[in-house]
């Protein structure tokens, strides 16, 4: 797999990965049975927000020094495409975190554990899925125009579906891992088993964690195919996904609050997946530029939170 990673990147990457979660779970350790406020929320995600810049800023100029400003700019570019349209994707993922915590009345002090679980999952679950989809990329060019039509159809799907109102409890799955289970009908602190009487016993904490890792894995497979619209570089893939994951725990408790209020939000998704798709298709005919994939997404972004916003003041006022 060609890549414009090198030892020195690599390293550095890896380096900075390690020290963001570090920072990130030892802070959450001091905070435990506490959930985080929306300010603090609003405080860290600003700061990965502008950890991610300044990687992306770090990136350009080593490619500026090393190679050419042109290149340097391209490979840049395509980092922040993809750190969007991650970052949008992952809001997604964190509105079925909430749904999963609000249906089996998960206290805010108590989602920590979960939450730390779900991103390390998602971290792991995407390193694994972009290495294996770019050697794939690289040994069969034509698996793109799988990826554009599957996009396609995602898309499409996301946007003419009708939201499945059934409980979480009723769902096949659930049913099958509490048959599967000898689970206990309370919560017992951040524990996922318990002893009681000599014998082993799952808490309902265990059942959302399980969730959580089959959503990590369910959007993964969404988000994968879309950014190799962007670029089939393992390095810039990889970064720019992982940037977007590491504020996910932060994001989650901004977003809590507000979750409602971006209903449309679904539908911003699905026309950006059809774009993507679409791109994916058309790579032999017209290659779109990447500054023109970045306006879009960004653009897609802003006026489905402008409608949003417009939309909610008006039930409001009735």
């Amino acid at each position: 797999m060609n890549s414009v990673g090198n030892p020195v990147l690599w390293g550095s990457f890896a380096a900075i990965i390690v020290v963001m979660l570090l920072v990130d779970l030892l802070w959450q350790g001091k905070h435990k049975d506490q959930p985080m406020s929306v300010k603090q929320a609003a405080s860290w995600s600003l700061v990965w927000i502008a950890l991610s810049m300044l990687f992306a800023l770090g990136l350009w100029w080593y490619f500026r020094e090393t190679v050419d400003i042109q290149f340097a700019n391209s490979q840049t570019m395509a980092f922040l495409t993809g750190y969007l349209l991650e970052k949008a994707l992952a809001i997604d993922n964190v509105f079925v975190w909430l749904m999963l915590f609000g249906y089996f009345s998960i206290p805010a002090n108590l989602q920590r554990r979960v939450l730390v679980y779900g991103v390390l999952g998602a971290i792991v679950l995407r390193t694994i899925m972009i290495f294996a989809g770019s050697w794939l990329v690289s040994q069969f060019s034509w698996i793109l125009y799988i990826f554009g039509l599957f996009l396609l159809f995602t898309g499409a799907k996301m946007a003419f579906s009708k939201e499945d109102d059934s409980p979480v409890g009723e769902k096949g799955f659930v049913k099958w891992i509490r048959s599967h289970l000898r689970m206990t009908d309370e919560l017992h602190g951040e524990r996922f088993f318990i002893k009681q009487n000599g014998i082993l016993f799952a808490t309902p904490l265990i059942m959302v964690l399980i969730l959580v890792e089959i959503s990590d894995i369910i959007f993964a497979v969404d988000s994968i195919p879309a950014i190799f619209a962007v670029t089939t570089d393992p390095f810039i893939v990889l970064t720019s996904n992982l940037f977007a994951i590491l504020g996910l725990r932060a994001m989650y408790f901004l977003l809590a609050g507000v979750a409602e209020k971006f209903s449309l939000l679904k539908y911003g998704l699905a026309v950006i997946l059809i774009f993507i798709g679409i791109k994916m298709l058309l790579l032999d005919i017209y290659h779109i530029p990447m500054a023109i994939s970045l306006g879009t997404i960004g653009g897609i972004l802003l006026v489905t939170m402008i409608i949003n916003v417009i939309i909610n003041k008006r039930n409001e006022a009735k």
